[in-house]
């Protein structure tokens, strides 16, 4: 028995706590016990003795006849720490703890620390194991294939119910509360082997150690098992206190969702949305491309659904004319059949139409799913004598996905009907609205996409904290920068106090630009000069600037003359779960205007820049807009990765931006860049 054993199959369970009122929370872990009594020993622990649903309750623990291999806790906070102590002094293997409003915590943490103990909880709403036969929880859970690890208990809950009620059904329910020792990683990894499972839900609203969970997510991809994440997150407070545009435009959960590119696992914004993708998950075949088919028994329908369809980026192309000629021979002559298909009243005339033609469409594979909509659902319910035909119409639609290895999809407009129910045994996710279909088949598909690859987290060695006195902004971030490959234009410094900076042009061509070099946003403070042709414009650009903003530190630099330019910007963050970060977007004065950007985890590979720039709504500018050339984007990369490998090699950084990065048919140039120090607590 591994250590998370006792929390799936325990030879024996006491539940402290246990109580006859059913308001309480110790009544419905008593149930849930005894429920399973068949599969182990249960004991039933309150204070006051006497019985609980017709079954003695002990006192204590210490009354009990033996040491049990999982103790429930239903008590109140105050005593929660103390009969922690004791089922540790006891040695019993492992602890749930309901009770919220605990005080005390770190002491309970330290206590289990120091022993063989596993602790669930506490501030949790319990755990169930469908193949375990084990329910100690509030309610009851319907036995499936949806795995639900989460941080919020009634969150869980919910989607257990959403489970049911979709006919998947739950094989492992764990609310893991404040994880004071089991933590949602440790839960996951051992989902890997759980065979019951086949989809898992998880929530989190914090992610702890993020190298660990990202190991958890890695272990059940290998196990074919997809992982739906649904979690809360952009902090706006964080984002106005960002000192970066990079830090400014993104939030924690673009961070979340690199991190889930990099070990294929899906975010989904609602719990709905969880339930709808799981279904297909759990009851189809892959979902391998973004090509649907679509079938309607009403025009409207079939229309309605084309449009949702490339609205949520699915593909509904027309058929090749051998299977247009193939479904008009199976329909009536004003049917359409290039895509959707309309029935037109075909269903009416012969209910095996809705088989039939789903069945051609997959024989001939010109779609990665098959969408039914319409009345399919409801022949039986309206017309009680159709039933048997619409039940055996049913089969014949999950004998074709199953035998084509091909997803198919149903939008019915009856709900809870014996129809609906025969479809969902025969593998065919069902669905009451077209949008939840479609969008539960667009989720799918993001499985089949291959995830990013994955470069271990390494310490990042200590080094020299970049200097911080304000005069050392840009020359500073360019030294750095250049040292680690990336390209800036030649540049010269002119001292604090200068009073002639002519001289910082014998080494440049004109144009130049002149920069305040301290300043970290310098267009927003009036901190850059542009176009200066000759010694005579410099000379009033620097007095003007110096007179303004005061006699600090500047640079002039060589002003990029190319044609065909695209500004963009790479920037880097350190987030506290997933480390460090790289981004790319579209740049320049309005990069915080068009959010235009992609992250991954650091260090990032060349082809994994390649396919972050290939993602922006902006590359059709780099691929050569309207007759301009494609510029380098081979060289923006280079900046992409270079920049990565710097903030995953330097723990004494917090944020990196180059804004802009100008990329052209020649090659990219960085023209401004910003590096912030972590705070000194938190550098190396």
């Amino acid at each position: 028995m591994t250590t998370l054993d006792v929390f799936r199959t325990p030879g024996s369970v006491a539940v402290v706590g246990a109580t006859e009122n059913p308001a309480k929370w110790g009544h419905w872990l008593a149930r849930g016990a005894v429920a399973g009594e068949h599969r182990r020993r249960v004991h039933l622990v309150n204070k006051r003795g006497g019985q609980v649903l017709g079954r003695p309750a002990h006192p204590g623990l210490d009354a009990l006849p033996e040491v049990p291999d999982l103790v429930a806790f239903a008590v109140p906070a105050p005593a929660l720490a103390a009969d922690v102590a004791r089922a540790v002094a006891l040695g019993v293997p492992g602890l749930l703890a309901i009770t919220a409003g605990v005080e005390d915590e770190a002491a309970i943490a330290d206590m289990i620390a120091a022993s063989r103990t596993r602790l669930v909880g506490p501030n949790c709403l319990g755990l169930y194991d469908a193949p375990g036969e084990l329910e100690l929880a509030w309610g009851r859970f319907t036995p499936g294939a949806l795995a639900i690890v989460s941080q919020s208990g009634q969150l869980g809950l919910e989607l257990a119910g959403m489970a049911a009620d979709a006919g998947i059904g739950v094989s492992r329910f764990v609310s893991v509360g404040s994880q004071l020792d089991v933590c949602a990683a440790e839960l996951l990894a051992d989902l890997a082997g759980h065979e019951a499972t086949r989809v898992v839900a998880l929530y989190l609203e914090s992610f702890g150690d993020g190298e660990r969970l990202l190991d958890a997510l890695d272990l059940l991809r290998a196990a074919g098992k997809p992982v739906l994440l649904l979690t809360v997150g952009a902090s706006g407070a964080a984002r106005r206190a960002a000192r970066s545009h990079t830090g400014s435009m993104t939030s924690a959960l673009d961070v979340v969702d690199a991190a889930c590119r990099t070990v294929g696992a899906v975010r989904v914004d609602t719990p709905a949305q969880l339930v709808d993708a799981a279904q297909v998950l759990a009851r189809s075949a892959p979902v391998r491309g973004s090509r649907v088919a679509i079938v309607a028994d009403s025009g409207g329908q079939g229309a309605v659904a084309a449009d949702t369809a490339a609205r949520l980026g699915l593909s509904v192309t027309e058929f090749p004319p051998e299977v247009r000629r193939e479904l008009s021979k199976l329909l009536p002559a004003h049917a359409a059949v290039a895509n959707p298909v309309d029935l037109a009243g075909a269903g009416e005339e012969d209910i095996t139409t809705y088989a039939s033609t789903p069945a051609v469409l997959a024989d001939h594979e010109v779609a990665d799913a098959v969408v039914l909509s319409g009345y399919f659902g409801s022949y039986g319910r309206d017309i009680p004598e159709h039933q048997a035909a619409e039940s055996e119409v049913a089969r014949a639609i999950g004998a074709t996905a199953t035998a084509h290895a091909t997803p198919v999809v149903v939008h019915s407009m009856a709900q809870h009907t014996e129809t609906i129910r025969q479809l969902r045994f025969s593998g065919v996710p069902t669905f009451s609205d077209i949008e939840s279909a479609l969008r539960a088949v667009t989720t799918a598909r993001r499985f089949g996409q291959t995830p990013l690859p994955r470069a271990r987290r390494q310490p990042a060695p200590k080094g020299l904290v970049p200097p911080r006195e304000p005069g050392s902004g840009y020359r500073a971030a360019r030294r750095l920068l250049a040292d680690a490959g990336v390209p800036f234009p030649p540049a010269a410094e002119i001292a604090p106090g200068t009073l002639d900076p002519r001289g910082a042009l014998r080494s440049l061509s004109a144009p130049v630009v002149l920069k305040a070099d301290w300043l970290e946003h310098k267009s927003e403070q009036g901190g850059v000069v542009t176009g200066i042709q000759d010694p005579a414009a410099l000379v009033a650009a620097y007095d003007d600037m110096v007179a303004r903003l005061g006699p600090h530190r500047y640079v002039v630099e060589e002003m990029d003359r190319r044609a065909d330019v695209v500004e963009m910007i790479v920037g880097a963050r350190r987030d506290p779960s997933f480390g460090p970060v790289v981004m790319v977007g579209a740049g320049g004065v309005q990069a915080e205007l068009t959010q235009d950007l992609a992250l991954a985890l650091t260090p990032c590979s060349p082809s994994t820049a390649h396919e972050l720039i290939r993602r922006l709504r902006s590359w059709p500018l780099l691929d050569g807009w309207r007759g301009s050339r494609p510029v380098d984007v081979d060289a923006l990369a280079a900046v992409v990765v270079a920049v990565s490998e710097v903030i995953a090699g330097r723990g004494d950084i917090a944020e990196i931006e180059i804004n802009p990065v100008r990329v052209s048919p020649e090659g990219a140039l960085a023209v401004d860049a910003l590096v912030i120090p972590a705070p000194l607590d938190k550098a190396g």
